[in-house]
């Protein structure tokens, strides 16, 4: 049992050692105007949205509010500006994830219409990146300024995202589909190079694969090996022998050279 159980903890620590495999993704979001979680107390005319790659003409972006109705009015590429905080992405280069670090923002400005009452508000993102992964996403606060009421004539959107974005972002092909760089010629940027594809190396998971597959193998084995029981006082230590009668030989009744007991006088 206590070997049972060294072998568990000598596998819990292999797991935690190991490290994760970072993501490969590129062209994600970077930051936001209000940023996720905070507390916006004044109307604002847009929301930013700021990716690691500029995006695809045809992203889709949303934004809701309280009552689950939209109130986002259209979105457009706005000026890049520099991240304060600097995203790191990583690109898998010859079987090894190497980073790349991104100090420019390209945003996508969402214009809001209105501001109908306070509360949870809600911006939806997709794209898709130079990789040709999707990027989605949400981007959450609450709003806790003054109402304001929608533009004269104006209604509230439901138009979904296009299908040639829908078919790049799951991945599937469509005839409305037309290449990436044919969305966005600017969509790769400068500053990361599309990823070389792995050659001859092994795949980075392999060794941490096999490390667990290990590991846990000893433990099965170490689980089915019990110590076997001893065998109790005065049990049979072979087939046909007799156990000893406990606290002594008994002697005969009568006697003590094996005769029959006299019964009575003569």
């Amino acid at each position: 049992m206590r070997r049972t159980v060294a072998v568990l903890a000598a596998l819990l620590v292999v797991s935690l050692a190991l490290p994760a495999a970072p993501a490969s993704a590129h062209g994600q979001l970077a930051t936001s105007t209000p940023l996720t979680g905070t507390v916006v107390r004044r109307p604002l005319a847009q929301i930013g949205l700021y990716f690691t790659e500029k995006p695809a003409t045809n992203a889709h972006f949303t934004v809701t509010g309280p009552n689950g109705s939209r109130v986002d009015s259209g979105w457009s590429h706005g000026e890049p500006k520099r991240l304060d905080k600097p995203v790191q992405e990583y690109f898998l280069v010859n079987g090894t994830f190497e980073p790349r670090v991104y100090h420019t923002g390209f945003p996508a400005m969402v214009s809001v219409a209105h501001w109908p009452a306070k509360g949870r508000y809600t911006a939806t993102y997709l794209t898709v990146a130079s990789d040709g992964e999707a990027v989605r996403g949400t981007v959450t606060f609450d709003y806790q300024g003054p109402s304001t009421a929608a533009p004269a004539g104006w209604t509230a959107p439901t138009n979904g995202p296009d299908p040639a974005l829908l078919a790049r972002a799951e991945g599937t092909p469509s005839a409305s589909a037309v290449p990436l760089a044919t969305l966005d010629p600017a969509v790769t940027p400068a500053a990361a190079p599309p990823a070389s594809p792995p050659a001859g190396g092994l795949p980075p998971w392999l060794v941490p694969a096999a490390v667990v597959l290990i590991v846990g193998t000893i433990v099965v084995v170490a689980a089915r090996r019990r110590p076997t029981a001893r065998p109790s006082r005065g049990a049979t230590t072979s087939r046909g022998a007799v156990p000893r009668p406990r606290g002594g030989a008994s002697r005969p009744r009568g006697g003590t050279n094996g005769r029959p007991a006299r019964r009575g006088r003569r």
